[in-house]
């Protein structure tokens, strides 16, 4: 099979990816417009009612407290130490 690709756009997913061939490259590309295409379509077919929405989300989840917990922490001004 003979195909012309843009070699810039193919070397640019390539690097984005880290996949080594351009054959992978490829195939991850048509897998994953593949999957967007399915999730679209799922998604344009199916309408989601805002209550259930509202039901997916625990009541109890709390970004807020989420973001401070997960603070990395405070290292000393010292270089080179370690």
């Amino acid at each position: 099979m003979t195909m012309f690709i843009d070699e810039g756009l193919l070397a640019r997913v390539m690097k984005l990816t880290g996949l080594k061939t351009k054959t992978q490259t490829v195939e991850f590309a048509l897998r994953e417009t593949e999957r967007k295409a399915r999730l679209t379509k799922f998604l344009g077919e199916r309408k989601i009612a805002a209550s259930e929405w509202k039901e997916s989300i625990d009541p109890a989840y709390d970004l807020n407290r989420l973001r401070v917990a997960e603070k990395p922490p405070r290292y000393s001004g010292k270089r080179g130490a370690g």
